[in-house]
């Protein structure tokens, strides 16, 4: 039990009498809030999240290893996960956020699936790849961010003409299991027959774009020196449990924190974040994390394009976002 002599605080001391009631508590599957009330409820957010730093070249050769080892159709997605060292439980790399590198090779695909989990994908390179969205099928570069919102149908691959490609893969699984609302499906094909997708009085939570095309959002960063991804008809954020943005960073950034999640990956640049205390040097196609609630800001050596991804629509969504930038 955490004790805290404070008013309002539990603050009950152990007695033998007291140890043998707790006992039959645990028999009974019940349990004495006050042995537990001030660690569940903290003063402020306390993250078992750890501020990570994944380096590109420390992650890339497990990533192409990956590729000789496992088949994409019996991998079904072969991905190398980013695990948070605090969130080994969820699979999460920071919060209730997932992420990881998946590869293909050329003339390889996935089969089409669809889970109520959200999904989103930042290219980071190669040549060849698309990917189909309830029967749309798009072509991707590096660079680019496509969605695969929960709900759609969605399978992808490398055109045989293609290269070796990686992209990185956001998901809200960990937010979906410990709500126990996650799903699975497997499509009734292989992989779908493209055809258009009508956008006609679109009324689905999530934004009728699905694929952002690098140059026409860098023009844009450059000019306003932050791009958030939007949903077109709402301006707001493109799928309702996630966001991502792209930040130019040419100056030291102020320090903030805020509750819920980002994970950040250098799509241009060299440069440092200060997370949670630690230091971070990275350079294009490092990872890194920003857990709820922890300090953090960031400089470039010139200039610096981080793409990012976060739970904050979620944490809007559920009156719980709050920030500070003492």
């Amino acid at each position: 039990m955490k004790r805290e002599n404070v008013v309002g605080r539990a603050n009950v001391e152990d007695t033998p009498e007291l140890e043998t009631y707790y006992r039959a508590l645990e028999g009974a599957s019940l349990g004495a809030l006050w042995n537990v009330a001030n660690e569940i409820e903290p003063w402020y957010p306390q993250p078992k999240s750890v501020p990570t730093h994944w380096a590109w070249k420390r992650v890339e050769p497990y990533v192409r290893k990956a590729a000789t080892l496992v088949s994409a159709e019996k991998a079904a997605r072969r991905v190398v996960m980013l695990v948070n060292p605090g969130r080994k439980e969820w699979s999460a790399a920071a919060g209730l956020l997932y992420t990881g590198v998946q590869v293909m090779n050329p003339g390889e695909f996935t089969s089409a699936h669809r889970h109520q989990a959200s999904a989103l994908r930042f290219v980071m390179e190669g040549k060849g790849a698309y990917t189909v969205v309830d029967g749309e099928r798009m072509a991707l570069g590096a660079r680019d961010f496509v969605l695969t919102p929960n709900g759609t149908w969605h399978d992808h691959g490398v055109d045989e003409s293609g290269t070796q490609c990686t992209w990185q893969d956001g998901l809200d699984i960990p937010l979906m299991n410990s709500l126990d609302a996650n799903f699975y499906e497997v499509h009734p094909q292989t992989v779908q027959t493209p055809s258009p997708l009508s956008r006609e009085n679109w009324s689905k939570p999530y934004s009728p774009v699905f694929l952002y095309k690098w140059d026409d959002c860098y023009a844009t960063l450059k000019r306003d020196g932050v791009f958030e991804y939007k949903n077109p008809l709402t301006n707001g954020p493109v799928m309702p449990t996630m966001g991502a943005r792209l930040e130019l960073i040419d100056k030291d950034t102020k320090a903030v924190r805020h509750t819920g999640s980002v994970i950040y990956q250098v799509a241009t640049g060299r440069g440092w974040s200060e997370v949670g205390g630690k230091k971070f040097e990275w350079e294009e196609k490092d990872i890194f994390c920003v857990p709820s609630w922890t300090r953090y800001r960031h400089g470039a050596h010139g200039e610096a394009v981080l793409f990012s991804f976060n739970d904050l629509p979620a944490m809007r969504a559920l009156s719980l976002y709050r920030e500070s930038h003492d």
